[in-house]
């Protein structure tokens, strides 16, 4: 193919594209890439269902290559699953265009990269919504002896601090509340323990600030799996989630709030 010259299929796709526009919604994802040197700006819209892209569609600001090429991975992407479309590459682009001019060849590179970081930002979201999941889930999960050492160590609610006076209390992560209630425990005992299941405390800067400068020692990526006992609490079994162990932790008391059932 000569430098200058476009195959049918190009001109095809530049004369009448095809899913040109946009998408809405929470359950669509965009990519867009640009290439500072021709100026040429893409973005793919990407709606999936069931682990398949259902809906795609797409804007350019660029030449008639670059048109061309995203009318094409549009429809080399719809029907395909996440896996699949990943797998388109530039090359797959310009071979479905019967080609394109060398000088042209950066434009499928942009309908790829367009439709994988769309892919990439969809995955991405996913993954946070599940981990957000599994953090409610692990909020509101009985724990193993909960029920039995209710008001006999386990508490649900806040408690006249002072009772607390001298003891380990336990306090586990349910927010801004459950971060005050730590901190004010130091005032009546110096072992005082926060349990978070995340890599970091989720708060605002000020009160991230207060915790940090008390004396309450933080267990993150943690959680409990069993309260121990004869009469009253007497210990915790604990699960690291980051090293996958367990170990048991004595406490006299855990402050777990939550709404009543």
């Amino acid at each position: 193919m000569k430098s200058t010259q476009y195959s049918d299929k190009v001109l095809d796709h530049f004369r009448n594209p095809r899913n040109v526009g946009t998408l809405e919604g929470q359950d669509v994802a965009v990519g867009r890439v640009g290439n500072p040197v021709c100026g040429d700006l893409m973005e793919i819209y990407i709606k999936v269902r069931d682990n398949v892209i259902e809906e795609i569609k797409f804007k350019t600001f660029g030449c008639g290559s670059a048109i061309a090429t995203a009318s094409m991975i549009t429809e080399l992407a719809r029907g395909k699953t996440i896996d699949e479309a990943l797998q388109i590459s530039r090359k797959e682009v310009a071979d479905e265009l019967d080609g394109l001019p060398p000088v042209k060849m950066h434009c499928s590179n942009l309908a790829a990269d367009a439709l994988h970081n769309a892919i990439e930002n969809y995955l991405s979201r996913e993954k946070s919504a599940q981990k957000s999941l599994e953090k409610r889930r692990r909020l509101t999960k009985r724990i193993k002896g909960e029920k039995e050492f209710l008001h006999r160590g386990v508490y649900h609610e806040l408690v006249d601090l002072s009772t607390l006076k001298g003891k380990r209390v336990l306090v586990l992560d349910r927010g801004a509340t459950s971060i005050e209630v730590a901190i004010d425990l130091t005032g009546q005992t110096a072992r005082v323990i926060f349990l978070t299941g995340s890599k970091e405390i989720s708060a605002g800067p000020e009160l991230k600030k207060s915790l940090k400068q008390s004396d309450v020692k933080i267990l993150y990526e943690s959680e409990i799996l069993e309260i121990k006992g004869t009469n009253d609490v007497e210990k915790v079994l604990i699960h690291d989630l980051n090293e996958d162990e367990e170990y048991e932790l004595f406490v006299d008391s855990i402050i777990m709030l939550q709404k009543r059932e």
